[in-house]
């Protein structure tokens, strides 16, 4: 049986690289800060890793360079599979183009006209694919905040139908544009005050901007070069329950289908996992039915936490972010707090500050607008 396991992580955040931000996190602290990069709003709690928003050519770069250092791998290299997905994709450059195009600059909008074609939604796994030079498969999957574990359970099943042998999976998001920020004030879903996942006083999610790229080869290759291993993708589940464009389904009942048959699928049992990296978005509706369905399904009472108190929700990147930090965890066996929890409705186990624990098993769980649900099962 062939295993799927991860030898290279890297990850951008309102803290920095992977190590400032498993460092930030480690201490209980949080990388929002109040912002105003667009004169037109006014200051709101943002995840900006910047004083303004990047490019999200920036950020794909540097990740794809240091999970390539962090792997020990170098192009060229022609045979690795790309599964780099984005939620919102070159979004910010369109919005400076129509913004060009409503002020009739004409100079500048013949200045974007030959640039179009390196600003599709793609554009994030062209940039990871052309980098390593390769000709192998290149995806570029998009399911709003599920984007970043359905392109790891996409490069995972490139593994195992033996399409390739390795394949760099992740997703890059760079969502504090002023049209994102106001579709989702104008469904009153942000918070003016911070993010609070599961906390009693949350009352939105705050945008944060980053993400997170991954090496995935056999165990068999791994081994064989003596890479350092960081964990094993064990299964994944995946469904869409179309309840509503934002409203998740609130009975929970194909989220918890999706849980159930990732668990099945890896040979698990809900005892088995020893905690639960939660989509936590701060939301009244979405932590509401998390932890409804943690409860109902874990009721070992597994450790569980929300990375997004720390570093915003970073859309579709925010599963695949989720995932690193996880691998960290489950390398460095320590637990990452649940930033901003004080009081809580819920009683879940929650982690309220990092500790040594002895890890095994985990899931990540990432719950999209449009009923988009993903899980994903890791361990050593």
């Amino acid at each position: 049986m062939v295993k799927v396991v991860v030898t290279g992580i890297s990850l951008l955040s309102c803290f920095g690289n992977k190590n400032a931000t498993w460092k930030g996190i480690v201490e209980g602290n949080s990388g929002i800060k109040l912002s105003q990069p667009f004169n037109f709003f006014p200051e709101l709690p943002l995840g900006l890793i910047n004083s303004q928003p990047s490019p999200i050519f920036d950020l794909t770069t540097q990740l794809i360079k240091d999970v390539c250092l962090d792997g020990n791998i170098f192009p060229p290299l022609n045979d690795i599979a790309v599964v780099i997905g984005s939620s919102r994709g070159c979004q910010s450059q369109w919005e400076s183009f129509l913004s060009l195009f409503s002020s009739h600059n004409l100079d500048q909008i013949s200045d974007f006209s030959p640039h179009w074609l390196n600003t599709l939604p793609s554009q994030p796994a062209l940039i990871v694919a052309k980098y390593l030079q390769t000709s192998a498969c290149v995806l570029a999957p998009a399911n709003a905040c599920a984007t970043g574990l359905v392109a790891i359970a996409q490069g995972y099943e490139l593994i195992k139908q033996k399409k390739t042998e390795r394949v760099i999976v992740g997703a890059v998001e760079t969502p504090i544009t002023p049209l994102t920020i106001a579709g989702f004030t104008q469904m009153k879903a942000l918070s003016d005050t911070g993010c609070y996942p599961f906390a009693r006083k949350r009352d939105g999610f705050v945008l944060g901007e980053g993400g997170a790229m991954l090496m995935l080869e056999t165990e068999e290759i791994a081994r064989n070069r003596k890479a350092k291993i960081y964990g094993e993708i064990l299964s994944w589940g995946m469904s869409c329950d179309a309840n509503t464009m934002t409203s998740p389904s609130s009975d929970g009942k194909t989220a918890m289908s999706t849980i159930e048959k990732c668990l099945i699928r890896g040979g698990l049992s809900a005892k088995d996992i020893d905690y639960i990296n939660a989509h936590g978005t701060g939301t009244i509706l979405n932590d509401q039915r998390e932890a409804k369905i943690i409860e109902k399904l874990f009721v070992h009472n597994p450790k569980v936490s929300s990375n997004k108190g720390a570093i915003g929700h970073t859309l579709g990147a925010s599963g695949a972010m989720a995932t690193v930090l996880s691998l960290m965890s489950l390398k460095k066996q320590i637990l990452l707090p649940n930033i901003g929890l004080s009081n809580s409705d819920f009683s879940l186990n929650f982690c309220r500050e990092s500790d040594d624990y002895n890890l095994k098993k985990m899931l990540c769980f990432s719950f999209g607008f449009g009923g988009q649900n993903a899980v994903l099962a890791i361990g050593n």
